[in-house]
Formats: C-alpha cells, sequence, structure tokens
C-alpha cells in the first residue's frame, strides 16, 4: 500500500492543506449541539418512560441515547481541541456540562489527550492517554506476573467491559498524580456536578428508576468509546518507533487509521474515523474533517480499516520491532526459534 508520505509532485503539501478547514463554523457547531443533546435527553426520559412497559423496551431508547451520548463526546472533544468553537470560554462550559454526561472531567481528560496527540506512536514516550503495549522484547523480558497482567490487560472482553467501566466510572474520579490545579478542580467539580444529577434524578424518579435507565447508556457508550479509539491506534500496520526516529507527521498518518464505518456509525461518532487527518489537524471541526478527506488525494492512501477487518486487532497484542508491526501472542514462538538459531 502507498504511504501517504509518499505524494505526487503536483499535490499540496498537507501543512498547506489543513488551516483550510481548521476555522470553526458557529452555526454548523450550535445545530450539533441541538441535534446531540437535545436527542439525548428524549431518549433518556423515553427508556425512563418504558420501564413501566417492559424493561427490554428500556433497552432500545437506552442504545440510541448511548449513541447520542457518544456524539456529545466528540463534542467534549473537539472543545478540547478548541476546534469547536473560536471562544475558549464557549469551549470549557460545553465541554464540562459533555464532561458531566461522559463521566468524564474535561480538563484533566483535555490535557491527558493533549499529551497522546504529542507522544502518539513514540515507544520512548508511552504511558498517557494511549493503549499499554509492550515490544515483543519486552514482553519476554518481563516478570510472570507483568506478563500475566499485560495478557488480561489486553484481552477483548476486559479491555472493552472491565476496563472502559474502570476507566470512565473510577479512574476519572481521582486526579491524576502531579496533575496542575486546573485539572485537580475539574475532576472534583465533575464529580460534584455528577453527584448532584444523580441526587436530582433520584429524587425526581427513583434511585433504582435512574440505574435502570443510565447503566446500560453508560456501559454501551463506554464499550464504544474504547472500542473507537483501540481500532484508532491498534492494526498490524500501525506506527511505532524510538523518539529518536519518530515523526509528527508519519505518527499522524501511519499511526492513525481511517476508520471507515457505515454513514449512521459515521454520524454518530462525528467523524472520528477520520482520525488520520485529526491527528494532523486537531484543530479542525469533526464536521469538517470528511470534506478534507473528500478533497485531497493525499488523505486517500492511508490505511483504511472497515468494521470486518477491525475485527483482526483482536489477535495483536505485541509490536514486533523489528519487522515493523503488531503481532499476536503466537508470533512469541516464531520468536524464541530465530533467538536459538542465532546463537
Amino acid at each position: 500500500m502507498e504511504s501517504c508520505q509518499q505524494q505526487n509532485q503536483n499535490e499540496i503539501p498537507w501543512q498547506q492543506i489543513i488551516p483550510k478547514y481548521q476555522q470553526p463554523k458557529k452555526h454548523a457547531s450550535v445545530w450539533q449541539l441541538i441535534n446531540s443533546f437535545v436527542p439525548y435527553v428524549i431518549f433518556w426520559y423515553l427508556a425512563y418512560r418504558s420501564l413501566a412497559v417492559s424493561y427490554w423496551l428500556t433497552l432500545v431508547p437506552a442504545i440510541l441515547a448511548a449513541g447520542f451520548l457518544v456524539r456529545i463526546f466528540i463534542i467534549q472533544h473537539d472543545c478540547g481541541h478548541g476546534s469547536f468553537f473560536k471562544s475558549k470560554k464557549a469551549s470549557s462550559f460545553w465541554g464540562f456540562i459533555a464532561g458531566v454526561l461522559t463521566f468524564t472531567p474535561y480538563h484533566q481528560w483535555r490535557f491527558d489527550h493533549a499529551v497522546h496527540h504529542a507522544t502518539c506512536g513514540d515507544l520512548d514516550r508511552r504511558g498517557v492517554g494511549d493503549v499499554w503495549t509492550l515490544t515483543v522484547k519486552e514482553y519476554l523480558g518481563s516478570s510472570r506476573w507483568k506478563r500475566l497482567a499485560y495478557r488480561i490487560y489486553r484481552n477483548p472482553l476486559v479491555m472493552f467491559t472491565v476496563g472502559s467501566m474502570y476507566l470512565f466510572l473510577i479512574s476519572n474520579r481521582l486526579p491524576t498524580r502531579g496533575a496542575a490545579r486546573r485539572e485537580r478542580n475539574s475532576v472534583y467539580w465533575t464529580n460534584l456536578a455528577i453527584l448532584a444529577v444523580i441526587v436530582a434524578l433520584s429524587l425526581s424518579i427513583g434511585f433504582a428508576n435512574y440505574i435502570l435507565v443510565q447503566a446500560p447508556i453508560i456501559v454501551v457508550a463506554m464499550v464504544a468509546g474504547v472500542w473507537l479509539f483501540y481500532m484508532q491506534h491498534q492494526y498490524e500496520s500501525v506506527y511505532w518507533e524510538r523518539h529518536e526516529n519518530w515523526s509528527y507527521t508519519r505518527a499522524a498518518l501511519q499511526g492513525s487509521s481511517f476508520y471507515k464505518l457505515p454513514k449512521v456509525l459515521q454520524w454518530f461518532t462525528g467523524n472520528i474515523g477520520f482520525h488520520h487527518i485529526h491527528h494532523l489537524g486537531p484543530r479542525i471541526p469533526n464536521y469538517q474533517l470528511e470534506k478534507c478527506h473528500k478533497e485531497n488525494p493525499i488523505f486517500q492512501r492511508c490505511q483504511t480499516i472497515t468494521l470486518s477487518s477491525s475485527l483482526k486487532s483482536f489477535r495483536l497484542r505485541l509490536w514486533d520491532e523489528e519487522h515493523r508491526k503488531l503481532v499476536g501472542y503466537r508470533f512469541l514462538k516464531e520468536f524464541k526459534q530465530r533467538q536459538v538459531f542465532a546463537h
């Protein structure tokens, strides 16, 4: 497959392309607030009303509400990048509101996500805002307990269920070690606001009813969110490099996928599947990403992943520095045999 790094002489360099799409459009952003927050509230209410009929019926509007909650998270994400509104105050306000609904402290997440963008694909700067990834040699050199912990962590059933719930419900409730004052306060104020919402709704409809409605919504949204992030940076030909050879451009174009989703899922996920462009130009509003992709051939030659092909990523666990690709645990036997022959 041709790399995005290779471009025709008549193509415009990406540095000149990105600025054309970076200006947020107020009417588009406001409309996205309306078509995301309002349906979320409506489907949340319908899920509550359906409790009187059947809990199986409740799951239908709850799942739809979860889809809109994912979309709300994308709005929070854009606010964090300063791409949704020109006003910092507007970005902070709506980012905080979205963070309360998604159980995510806005400013702490914003800081961690900025670190992710600055270190994505850098083997020597792993650990903040990314998926725990070991190289083959690191895994084989680890203790038995660390290898066991790694296998548990990378198990899809754990990562997308227990892991996602731990991240959003527990980890997000605590400030990260060494966090600045603004980030710590973001956690405290978000926790307080979430508690206020829970108390208000519990007094209105009952705590049990609140849990019956909110639980499936937040679980489905959390699993979908972690799945999206995982697939954007965990595929066979993904980019990882040692710091001295690391490239921001290659990390974006080769280390972030174009996750080509069906149109309805693309809408609910706020075009975040155009992740290669997002990592190049994080200040591009989500509603401009598809246009940028379609109008510039240089972005159309990047790694494309579909729903069906993304399932192959389940078996990929370790980074093979020699062959520069993600591999599964089965590769370890082959690697050990090569080491024996080498000696």
